[in-house]
């Protein structure tokens, strides 16, 4: 029945186009559902072909109905004549030039297949992104994206609390495969939306919808009790604050809305601080050998094949007795290795997987919408959109940072909410003060 529905949706993609590039609303509502349904992405995602027990980033070649609305928002587009080029700004140069230096460790590769569920999942990025930048050209509509991300956030909140009160769940994870995930992407949109509360405050409407957002942010990440990002979330909502507090016309407001929520956060750290404690200062010692031992293993492949990898999501294939690099990391570390699996550090993994370049390049992606969001901060300063790119600094350089401690960021929810968020800093940074 689900391959069914599939299929139906796909032959009526063109036909959803049509009828969307007749009416804005009915646009505007189409992309709200793109962004807010990723709410829904695991129960609309179909693989059509899977190797449910694979130890790799991607288990499978899934697409989503959301990816079908997505196309049919950025045809819609097409239909009335607004077409952007295929690659129209440097970031997504930056992750193209990524995708394609991903792709030579494939003659490396284990196994192709494998290696073709991660490339699949990249390509479908550049859809997403395509559909949230034309959207935002088109219309410069980022409250719609401000509120859609609020309506996921709010929702998957609920779902944590279900899970942790309700269902007795330790580590919570809502809406997302494991609890690094839901912590990364809470902090990248806890930075937005404590932003939005600190510039806005709590009686502007969507000034109230950022605080209720930015609290069940904040929340979600505490309950996922993920000690990456529980360590990078004062990066989020620090940075957030210095971009609001630097280009903010009422800055003694900025300040008092500022105390309240540090008394809470200090309330609240003393009341969950019984659990964290636990996380950090009683966490298996086995759980950190294993770190060190992937990540001796993972220099060691990056030793071999430093240009090139050994193959896009091979890793772990790359743990097996038939390879070296378990048998030299036991050499230089001085005893045996009993674990397999996947490396935990992000750069550490694509570097294993991709090589050097490839590695680098995923870090100049971070490192140029960190530059284009403080870029946009400046633009903005003093302006109603201030909060969006500062914000987003604060967000992404916390995500940016947690991939030292896990590679949570290759999951697919994270990398649509993150290019969803590196679209409309894009489209921020060429926006004009004036028109802001």
């Amino acid at each position: 029945m689900k391959y069914l529905v599939f299929w139906l949706s796909l032959a009526g993609v063109p036909l959803l186009a049509k009828v969307l590039s007749l009416n804005h609303r009915w646009m505007r509502w189409a992309f709200f559902g793109m962004i807010a349904g990723l709410y829904f992405y695991q129960g609309t995602a179909i693989n059509f072909l899977s190797r449910e027990h694979y130890t790799g980033t991607a288990r499978g070649m899934e697409v989503s109905l959301l990816h079908l609305l997505a196309l049919a928002v950025l045809l819609a587009w097409a239909v009335r004549g607004k077409r952007e080029p295929l690659l129209p700004e440097g970031g997504i140069r930056i992750y193209a030039a990524y995708f394609l230096l991903c792709l030579p460790g494939l003659l490396n590769a284990d196994d192709l297949l494998v290696g073709w569920f991660e490339v699949w999942k990249m390509l479908l990025l550049f859809v997403f992104w395509h559909a949230m930048y034309a959207y935002l050209r088109a219309t410069d509509d980022v409250g719609t994206v401000v509120k859609a991300l609020a309506f996921f956030a709010v929702a998957n909140c609920f779902l944590v609390l279900k899970q942790h009160y309700a269902w007795g769940m330790y580590q919570a994870v809502g809406v997302f495969p494991i609890w690094n995930s839901l912590g990364a992407a809470m902090n990248l949109l806890g930075g937005l939306f404590f932003a939005g509360y600190l510039q806005l405050g709590p009686r502007d409407r969507l000034g109230a919808l950022c605080t209720v957002a930015f609290a069940g942010t904040a929340a979600s990440a505490v309950w996922s009790y993920s000690r990456a990002a529980i360590a990078t979330m004062p990066v989020a909502y620090v940075l957030a604050a210095l971009g609001v507090l630097a280009g903010a016309r009422r800055k003694k407001q900025v300040l008092r809305r500022l105390s309240p929520m540090a008394v809470a956060a200090l309330a609240g750290l003393c009341m969950a601080w019984g659990n964290i404690a636990e996380r950090f200062l009683h966490a298996p010692k086995q759980s950190g050998e294993t770190r060190k031992e992937m990540a001796v293993c993972a220099r060691e492949m990056i030793r071999e094949h430093p240009f090139a990898g050994v193959g896009i999501n091979n890793c772990s294939l790359n743990m097996q007795d038939d390879h070296p690099y378990r048998e030299r990391a036991e050499g230089k570390m001085g005893k045996p290795i009993g674990a397999g699996g996947v490396v935990e550090t992000l750069y550490l993994l694509v570097g294993a997987e991709c090589g050097i370049p490839a590695a680098l390049a995923l870090l100049a992606w971070f490192g140029w919408h960190a530059a284009v969001c403080w870029k946009a901060a400046w633009r903005l300063r003093g302006t109603e959109w201030l909060f969006v790119p500062a914000g987003l600094a604060g967000g992404i350089s916390a995500n940016a940072l947690q991939g030292i401690l896990d590679w949570a960021l290759r999951q697919p929810m994270n990398l649509f909410l993150l290019v969803s968020c590196f679209a409309m800093a894009a489209h921020l940074s060429g926006k004009k003060r004036d028109a802001a």
